[in-house]
């Protein structure tokens, strides 16, 4: 009878570990975690600006689009929202999300887990926007299946990105050199979108490539350049005051 009640006290395993980002029950964060995440929006996103109304246009009709401008303009929510919406309609076969892995001035020093793990917290703004967007079950389908990739910058090198729809979040965090190497991974039927604020980068006072890059490629026809401004702000209205005197 002990031996039961030992076996009965036990907890039973988990079988809904994702075998790649691990498991939330033993403290890590798990970006497929079943928190609210089953609700999908079907709906077509509509832009709350003028600015964020020619951001959608252009991610639409340029194979290459740089989204500049400040936090909260909703950069990385419409660009997300516009590869889901060509992932739907068959336009792409798969999305590929790339995020550089740079910590907002502070260290966080050993990470534990596998490299997945230690991914997550950097790449959990992406996780969140694909979740509202296609919903916890539909996500961890198309993380399954490859129709949706989530990968460091440092992972993009050698690659060629055909019939894909290429998001680059957080881009004033590369460099001049990296942001080169993701431009050329452009293969054919894709699209890409670069968004990033070139005056909030983490990196080392000119190291940041993003704003060179954004006035050599404004030249090229093939090649839209959208600058959202602190109007285009759709977070708190106090987030649009700060940034006008920060």
């Amino acid at each position: 009878m002990a031996k039961r009640s030992r076996q009965a006290a036990q907890p039973k395993s988990d079988n809904n570990v994702h075998p790649l980002y691990g498991n939330s029950v033993q403290g890590r964060w798990d970006p497929l975690a079943e928190e609210q995440r089953d609700q999908s929006y079907v709906k077509k996103v509509r832009p709350q600006s003028e600015n964020q109304r020619a951001l959608l246009e252009a991610m639409e009709e340029k194979n290459l689009t740089l989204a500049l401008g400040p936090a909260g303009t909703g950069k990385t929510y419409l660009a997300i929202s516009a590869a889901v919406e060509a992932l739907e309609a068959g336009r792409v076969g798969r999305i590929i999300l790339s995020r550089p892995a740079v910590e907002a001035g502070e260290s966080l020093g050993f990470l534990p887990g596998d490299l997945q793990e230690k991914l997550a917290p950097y790449l959990r703004p992406l996780y969140d926007a694909l979740s509202d967007r296609l919903g916890g079950k539909r996500l961890r389908a198309c993380l399954a299946d490859g129709s949706i990739e989530i990968a460091p910058v440092a992972y993009m090198r050698g690659r060629t990105l055909n019939n894909a729809f290429i998001v680059i979040d957080e881009a004033q965090n590369c460099t001049y050199g990296q942001i080169k190497m993701l431009l050329t991974r452009l293969g054919w039927h894709s699209t890409m979108v670069l968004t990033g604020d070139p005056d909030q980068t983490d990196l080392l006072p000119g190291m940041s490539g993003l704003a060179d890059i954004g006035t050599r490629l404004g030249a090229l026809p093939d090649v839209a350049v959208v600058e959202l401004t602190d109007r285009d702000i759709v977070r708190h209205p106090l987030v649009a005051a700060m940034l006008t005197v920060l």
